[in-house]
């Protein structure tokens, strides 16, 4: 129960009718610079922050440790 190619064609022609050439070229023209500028800004993205980096968190993680071990035990001060 596919679509086949006379169905398709008439589709478009009926989607031409609705909206218009024109209309339609807006909206082409739109997805591609759509498209384009999430290519972008994905390759930049790629650039700016290199796989083998090492992410902010996890050097904030390792500062925090020592911290960690002067932390006093909330079990050890309750009142019997």
């Amino acid at each position: 129960m596919g679509l086949s190619t006379t169905h398709l064609l008439i589709f478009l022609i009926i989607i031409i009718v609705i909206f218009g050439t024109k209309k339609l070229r807006n909206i082409g023209s739109d997805l591609g610079g759509a498209v384009k500028g999430f290519k972008d800004g994905m390759r930049d993205g790629a650039v700016d922050k290199p796989a083998d980096a090492p992410a902010p968190a996890t050097q904030q993680v390792a500062q925090s440790t020592p911290a960690a071990k002067e932390t006093i035990d909330v079990e050890a001060k309750t009142k019997a």
